[in-house]
């Protein structure tokens, strides 16, 4: 987790312009924000009609010398969300960072903290109620106005559980002050309130903190101790007989073929039956490496090709992790179990970034138009749909991927 929060950190996070440009110096760059996406989108006005755009536009032009940079840079993230497709966006990689030192995740409602820095580890799992005296709930629906990334209601929590840690968007936001320290009030399921100062962090200082989380897992499976890929990897699910797939981020092409040519001969080896390909946490990559997988598996004749085939997917399965979620289901006969993708398995994908001349800011933008369904969906819509379960997260227990197990084994 922490490994993806720091990928969006660097893509996402904003913590000011580092110095004030001239009024010409953003009309340049709005210009040219406004002549790459309709140079590069394959269909940029295909959500929001041109002449909206251009209005919102001309209204941003308009406050330039009465706004801040940074606010700019919000009215820009306002108005990039309206063309609708998460693949385009404003990504302020090349800003300073600064985040608060913890993890969210909603649950039912409830923004929980799932990781956090060590020396505040006794706030682990509990609800985040206020940041700096404001209800969290008032605070989250600011931040999902301009969260970036974000293709359907399911990506908007994910990005808005990411983006509420982010100290630059909630000084943009009037929600904190810039870089200092901030109150957030957490609650314990009994009820009792604390409050607690944490101070931002820059991306170098956050990546060398240590934190405190919450794993989850099943004690049916084992990762690798030196996977030779980070975040890909199979084992065996002891007493059983099938094969767990950890497919969180994706290989390079070669590497790909390489691994799923060892996985087949396993799974003749060991007379593998039953298949889980867990694409949860998995933000994306090429689709297409995705696919080497699915043409190795196929040939391996052990597998249950009828009814033994599992993917698992979450609302932060993305890009082409979504893609790969509908075309396993198609290809490989899967029953696809857990939440419902953030991105949609037809929409415009196949990202590429611009950069504007003077405020250095990375502009995202597809480039196809992908038709992975022949209908149209809010996320790809599981087969069995699950979703995290709060007493079994706290606890470690990964009730998704116990359910799967306990089919496999009921088979």
């Amino acid at each position: 987790m922490k490994t993806i929060l720091m990928t969006l950190m660097i893509l996402l996070s904003v913590a000011g312009v580092s110095q004030e440009l001239s009024r010409e110096a953003w009309l340049e760059d709005l210009a040219a924000y406004k002549g790459g996406l309709e140079e590069k989108h394959i269909d940029v006005y295909n959500q929001i009609k041109r002449a909206e755009f251009e209005a919102e536009l001309e209204r941003i032009k308009a406050a330039v010398g009465e706004k801040t940079d940074f606010e700019t840079v919000i009215d820009l993230m306002r108005l990039t969300r309206k063309i609708g497709d998460g693949h385009t966006a404003v990504s302020t990689r090349n800003l300073d960072l600064h985040n608060f030192p913890l993890e969210l995740q909603n649950f039912d409602g409830s923004w929980r903290v799932v990781a956090i820095s060590e020396s505040h580890k006794h706030i682990l799992g509990q609800k985040v109620v206020e940041i700096n005296g404001l209800p969290i709930d008032s605070v989250a629906e600011k931040i999902g106005e301009v969260a970036q990334f974000v293709e359907n209601e399911y990506s908007q929590v994910v990005r808005t559980a990411q983006y509420l840690t982010n100290a630059g968007l909630l000084h943009g936001l009037g929600i904190a002050h810039q870089n200092a320290a901030t109150v957030f009030t957490f609650q314990y399921d009994n009820g009792k309130r604390i409050r607690e100062e944490l101070r931002p962090l820059s991306w170098e200082d956050y990546d060398k903190t240590a934190f405190s989380k919450i794993e989850i897992g099943v004690p049916e499976i084992s990762a690798p101790e030196n996977p030779a890929i980070e975040n890909f990897w199979y084992a065996p699910i002891v007493e059983t007989n099938g094969l767990y797939i950890h497919f969180e981020s994706y290989p390079k092409f070669e590497d790909m073929m390489t691994v799923a040519e060892e996985m087949v001969a396993y799974i003749y080896q060991q007379n593998i039956q039953k298949l889980v390909i867990d694409l949860r946490n998995n933000g994306g990559g090429d689709l297409y490496v995705g696919l080497v997988l699915a043409n190795a598996l196929n040939i391996a004749d052990p597998i249950d090709w009828k009814s033994g085939v599992y993917v698992l997917c979450d609302k932060v399965t993305f890009s082409a992790g979504a893609s790969n979620t509908a075309l396993f289901r198609e290809l490989l006969n899967a029953t696809v179990v857990g939440e419902p993708t953030g991105s949609n398995p037809t929409g415009y994908q196949d990202m590429d970034t611009f950069e504007l001349p003077n405020s250095k800011l990375v502009i995202c933008y597809s480039k196809r138009l992908f038709r992975i369904q022949e209908t149209t969906t809010s996320g790809v819509q599981p087969d069995v749909p699950l979703k995290y379960e709060w007493e079994s997260f706290l606890k470690g227990n990964d009730n998704m991927l116990e359910w799967v197990i306990e089919e496999i084994n009921f088979k």
